[in-house]
């Protein structure tokens, strides 16, 4: 015979209510995020003032809240009504107000009283009467108990609550009013500006103050986004695009309070949330939180809801991420190439032009389309040491007028250098060496200067050892020879010198007699399984950089380990194309001479 099956229910109930209440008392981790608790339900007492202050009294630190607000619900007797408040843990009259349709309540779990445990030893609280009567209620930390008492009566019936918390505790001591004002500007920006709220912190261990203003976000607002609708209500979206930070992260909001990252939510790391390039808020009033430390949500329907609802906004956050991380390539690319034009004009002046005919220079005297333009223009091509040394590589946002305005003008004399600072001549041979006088901000000073050359070390001789450009005869023995120019303005005297290796043999010239090309632009191919790091499209006149390569992508960690990788690939490539035929030995000895000039002046 079958057994008859029997079911026992019941319900669940708590076995020891003071250990349940100090479960949830501590359930909140962040003594700021208690203290915003305290405000919040100033807040939602419809307060127009709350002062928070931060002190110490007989040597113990205290925190202070008080609020103009309308003060505790009132029994039958006028009193404020504590005993309702201290014996209603997890049943929050807040919660009946919001089902008769109160808007504007955040509260709604009983427990926000409780988190002065998080602060410190003893909360006092304080309300008038009808009568206007002070009255207090007081409880301590791990005490279940609490004791309500009249203080005294005032002679008009006032509003609102204090709440005091004294002695804090030790581990939280520290945290400044500076802190605690940027914490409640972010983690209840809405509900103080939607309010008008005016929150004021007074810290006067520090002696200071401050007005909470509603968080600020940086960056561009994106308009492209509309506010998902969902059968709970919409979603209310603000969120800004700028260039990524660490510190950029959307954040979930309910009903204006901050509740977590949306990046530290597991079903959001997508790269629209986590990558720093998005900030704002994302407010969805319909989530459902944790309890006790209302930082967390809870994974129900309603939330797959809301997940579901932001999977457009995420695609779309992504197009736009990609959009801007484009227009960052091009942007950094573009400061990336002016950097090595500069630097290769500085090496310019101090190597023999004739044996690198590979740059773009564009003198300021040429107009903006490029062409001769006057008498005063420079061409490139014919004399690049001139072109040189005519003046910096101008931006393409270079004057198109030659007219000479104030800050133009050279200053007083503050350097000079000799160009070519390096070269190598046959015994026997001449060359002209050029000083080059400038001012503190590098620009050319060509006035009342006067010049001393002189042999330093090794032979040779000058023909006119007076003038700015001289012809230098190398003598009949192979060496080392240092020359020296000392350029005078008034009392100012600036030195340089430039070294001329002489021998008896030159490297064969295998440079082709291809026509000049200017220094050519730069583009990325990504091929990650390739070896190659750089080659040159002569048809294009471009050098196409492999940005896969396992080189490229560890010097992009910062922008100036890029900067000289690129530029270093820059030197490879304008050898290669100005010594061809020449062998590996060659090559690499005008690599290193032309890496050494050219990052000296990398920035």
């Amino acid at each position: 015979m079958a057994r008859k099956r029997t079911d026992r229910r019941g319900r669940l109930r708590v076995g020891d209510h003071g250990s349940a209440i100090s479960i949830i008392a501590l359930s909140q981790d962040n003594p700021l995020k208690a203290v915003a608790e305290f405000v919040e339900n100033s807040i939602d007492a419809r307060a127009r003032t709350i002062e928070i202050v931060r002190g110490r009294e007989r040597g113990q630190p205290y925190l202070k809240i008080t609020d103009d607000g309308d003060g505790l619900p009132q029994d039958k007797d006028g009193r404020p009504d504590f005993k309702y408040v201290a014996t209603h843990i997890c049943d929050s009259i807040k919660k009946e107000l919001k089902r008769r349709g109160a808007q504007g309540i955040q509260g709604e779990f009983g427990i926000g009283l409780l988190s002065f445990w998080t602060l410190g030893e003893a909360l006092t609280m304080t309300s008038p009467g009808a009568d206007g009567t002070l009255y207090e209620m007081s409880m301590r930390r791990n005490d279940e108990g609490y004791a309500v008492r009249s203080s005294r009566r005032t002679l008009f019936a006032g509003r609102g609550v204090e709440v005091l918390v004294r002695p804090l505790l030790k581990g939280i001591r520290q945290f400044s009013g500076e802190k605690l004002h940027w914490y409640l500007a972010s983690e209840l920006r809405d509900r103080i500006r939607e309010t008008g709220v005016n929150v004021r912190i007074i810290d006067r261990t520090a002696r200071k103050s401050y007005t909470v203003k509603p968080r600020a976000f940086d960056g561009r607002l994106i308009h492209e986004l509309d506010d998902p609708a969902t059968r709970l209500g919409p979603i209310k979206l603000e969120l800004y695009l700028d260039e990524p930070s660490p510190t950029r992260r959307p954040a979930l909001y309910r009903n204006g309070t901050r509740v977590a990252e949306l990046g530290a939510l597991g079903e959001f790391q997508e790269t629209a949330w986590t990558s720093g390039y998005v900030d704002g808020i994302v407010d969805a009033p319909f989530v459902s939180l944790t309890p006790g430390t209302r930082t967390g949500v809870i994974r129900d329907a309603v939330y797959d809801e809301f997940r579901r609802a932001l999977g457009p906004v995420t695609e779309r956050l992504d197009l736009l991420i990609v959009e801007l991380q484009r227009a960052e390539e091009e942007r950094a690319s573009q400061q990336t190439l002016r950097s090595i034009q500069r630097a290769f004009r500085e090496a310019l002046l101090a190597l023999p032009a004739e044996e690198y005919d590979w740059f773009e220079v564009r003198s300021p005297a040429r107009n903006a389309s490029g062409g001769g333009g006057g008498p005063g223009a420079i061409d490139p091509v014919a004399n690049p040491q001139q072109a040189a040394l005519a003046g910096p590589v101008e931006d393409a946002e270079a004057k198109e007028s030659s007219q000479v305005v104030f800050y133009e003008r050279a200053g007083p004399l503050y350097m000079v250098s000799i160009s070519p600072a390096s070269s190598v001549l046959k015994v026997g041979q001449t060359r002209s060496f050029r000083a080059v006088c400038r001012d503190r901000s590098r620009r050319p000073v060509d006035e009342g200067l006067a010049f001393a050359w002189n042999v330093a070390e090794g032979g040779g001789e000058f023909d006119v050892p007076g003038a700015e450009i001289v012809e230098y005869r190398a003598p009949g023995e192979p060496g080392l020879v240092r020359l020296t120019v000392a350029a005078t303005q008034n009392d100012v005297v600036c030195e340089a010198e430039a070294l001329v290796t002489v021998t008896d043999s030159l490297i064969p010239d295998h440079r082709s007699s291809a026509p000049r090309q200017g220094l050519p632009g730069y583009t990325y191919e990504k091929a990650p399984g390739q070896t190659w790091r750089s080659r040159y499209d002569l048809e294009q006149n471009f050098i196409v950089i492999n940005n896969g390569h396992r080189d490229f992508v560890f010097s992009s960690k910062s922008r100036a380990s890029q900067v000289r990788y690129i530029a270093r690939l820059f030197v490879k490539e304008l050898v290669l194309r100005n010594f061809p035929g020449a062998s590996p030995p060659q090559l690499l000895e005008r690599m290193l001479e032309l890496m050494l000039y050219l990052e000296k002046n990398l920035r």
